[in-house]
This record gives structure tokens, C-alpha cells and sequence, in this order.
């Protein structure tokens, strides 16, 4: 498969053997949220450049910080290489002086340059984008897998490294790190890494992260959500002593609370699984949620939502204390459920 318009990295999670023909006289759109995967789509391509030119020069700059000049220079031949891979990262971060050069390129590209162009995803520079894609850019579009997907992205990454997991171990695994996709490749590497055969238990998973399984963001999550106040504020002390970063735990109650809002705003009738996909999470979860949602109403999230809001640009760095401020978030689910 060639890399087109409607090129597309999602379906397994990473972008290995998406460029089959050559990179060169071609400019290429990598789009996506997650980063993870967006990286990965543009290290296929310099792979694949490299492949064909071993000794092409590859060139990364953020777009915030080029001129017309800077993008000449870019995508022009050096003394090194007679070939280049030109990486332009956050596009959307692009001077307006600038963007009519690009898309230029894309419409003229250089017979011996291969352009990636890197935009996070979202609306932000759409009409940049809109003129990109007129121009004839191929896009390869990075989407990140939805919450019931996650098992299945911790099964590709272990097949991806020659290895597999069971399905009970990859659940574990989710439970013990959390959504974050670099930090679940990661523990997937270092678990086919250091199993026999590279075949991944449960008992693998346990033994190299039962002890964050037990406390996680979304374990003090699901505590508040629940109206669990005290073991909300004991895993959530136990939490920050042991390392959870206080963004994760923000996350993870800005995330339940609102799939608990589309589970009561849900039409009746809904099969399990359409249900389950309405909500966003996996078929499993929600007999936790539905016994979650008694005491919640819309007035109730939306309250709690903004104190978790606040938390959250405190923990970034809007107050000195991350802990006070998530204890204060954490009491406020709680008086939110009640009410």
C-alpha cells in the first residue's frame, strides 16, 4: 500500500511498512494526536529513505520558528547528501508568511527531497490544511486507538516486537500503567524483552508492576466517582508517594466523569456493546460505571468537572501544592455525587 489521501496508521497502532514507495518528490502530512504515533509514522518514512539512501540527510526544525529563507535552506541540497528528509514539526504553528511556500512544495515537490509535514490533529490551521490536501499532500492519518481498543493496542505492540501477551495480561497491564501510550510501549518492550520465549503472562505483569496496580490514576478515580471518599484519599496519598504524576490523576477523573455523563444521557435500549461504544470504553466497564453513576446527575458532573478543571491547571502549574490541590478535588467529587 502507498502512502495516498486516505493513508492511515490506526488500524494497528504503528506505521511499520506504511511507505512502500519512495519518500522522495513527495510531501507527506502526518497528522494525530498522540505523538507516539505521529513519531512513528515520520521514523517509517526517514527509514525508508534511508533504505533507498543510506547516506540521505535528515533534517528536523519546528515550523514556529521558520522563515522563507529557513525553509529554502530546509529542503534545499547540502555538501553532505545529494538527497534530504525534511521534518517540519507542530505545522500548525506555522508563520502565515510562510504557508504559501509549503503549499507550493506540495503541489511542486522537490525531486529529491522527501517533506514530512507533523500537525497534532484537531481543527487548528485548518485552512492551511484544506489548501495542503488541494495541493495533492498525502496524509497519513494517526488516530489513537478509543479506551476499548487499548487491550488490542498492548497486543500489536508485543506482536510488533516478535513477541504476544495473553488477553488477561495486557487488561493487567492497563489496570497497573494507565492510558498513556509511551508508557505502555514502553512496559510492553521491557516485558517481551525479559520473558521466556517472549511470551507475556499475567505472573509477568505482576511481578514487574503489581505494585503500581494497585494504585493508579484511574484507581483513585474510580474511588471518587464511586462516592468512596476516604479510600479515594488514601490510594490517592499512597498515588503521589509512589510517583503518579498529578496530571495522570486529573485525567483520569476528568475522563470518568465524563463517561459517566454519556452513560445517564444515553438513549434506552442500547445493545451492551453499542452502549459500551457510545460511552467509549470497553463492554466490561460498564457495570462499574452504571454502579458508579447512582447519585450522579448533569447539574452534579458538571460542578464536579470544574473543580477537576481547576485541579488540573493547578498541577500544571497554576498553584505550588499538587497534592493539596488534588485533595481538593477529590472532596469536591465527592460533595458533587452527593448532591
Amino acid at each position: 500500500m502507498g502512502l495516498d489521501s486516505r493513508s492511515t496508521v490506526g488500524t494497528a497502532w504503528h506505521a511499520d511498512g506504511v511507505p512502500q514507495q519512495s519518500p522522495y518528490g513527495r510531501v507527506i502530512l502526518v497528522s494525530g494526536a498522540e505523538a507516539l504515533l505521529t513519531d512513528r509514522a515520520v521514523e517509517a518514512v526517514v527509514a525508508h529513505a534511508r533504505g533507498e539512501d543510506p547516506g540521505v540527510e535528515v533534517v528536523e526544525v519546528e515550523a514556529v520558528r521558520l522563515d522563507a529563507a529557513g525553509l529554502v535552506e530546509l529542503t534545499g541540497q547540502s555538501l553532505f547528501s545529494s538527497r534530504r528528509v525534511a521534518v517540519l514539526r507542530d505545522l500548525a504553528e506555522l508563520p502565515a508568511g510562510v504557508a504559501t511556500d509549503v503549499v507550493r512544495l506540495a503541489a511542486e515537490p522537490l525531486p529529491d527531497v522527501a517533506l514530512v509535514l507533523v500537525h497534532r490533529g484537531g481543527t487548528r490551521s485548518k485552512a492551511l490544511l484544506d489548501q495542503l490536501r488541494g495541493a495533492g499532500v498525502e496524509a497519513v492519518d494517526c488516530p489513537p486507538p478509543k479506551p476499548w481498543e487499548l487491550p488490542q493496542f498492548v497486543t500489536a505492540e508485543a506482536r510488533r516486537l516478535g513477541g504476544s501477551i495473553e488477553a488477561a495480561a495486557a487488561q493487567f497491564l492497563l489496570d497497573a500503567v494507565g492510558h498513556d501510550l509511551r508508557a505502555l510501549a514502553s512496559a510492553v518492550a521491557q516485558l517481551v524483552a525479559d520473558s521466556e520465549d517472549t511470551q507475556v503472562t499475567a505472573a509477568d505483569v505482576r511481578r514487574y508492576f503489581g505494585g503500581r496496580a494497585e494504585v493508579t490514576s484511574f484507581a483513585v478515580a474510580d474511588a471518587a466517582l464511586a462516592g468512596r471518599t476516604g479510600t479515594a484519599m488514601e490510594q490517592l496519598r499512597w498515588a503521589m508517594a509512589t510517583g503518579v504524576a498529578p496530571v495522570l490523576i486529573t485525567s483520569a477523573m476528568a475522563s470518568g466523569l465524563r463517561g459517566l455523563g454519556k452513560l445517564i444521557t444515553a438513549g434506552l435500549g442500547l445493545r451492551e456493546a453499542d452502549l459500551a461504544r457510545e460511552v467509549g470504553v470497553p463492554p466490561w466497564k460498564l457495570k462499574s460505571m452504571r454502579a458508579q453513576a447512582r447519585g450522579w446527575d448533569a447539574s452534579g458532573i458538571a460542578h464536579a468537572l470544574t473543580a477537576v478543571a481547576t485541579a488540573d491547571a493547578e498541577v500544571k502549574g497554576a498553584a505550588d501544592d499538587a497534592g493539596f490541590s488534588l485533595e481538593r478535588a477529590v472532596l469536591a467529587v465527592s460533595r458533587a455525587r452527593r448532591g
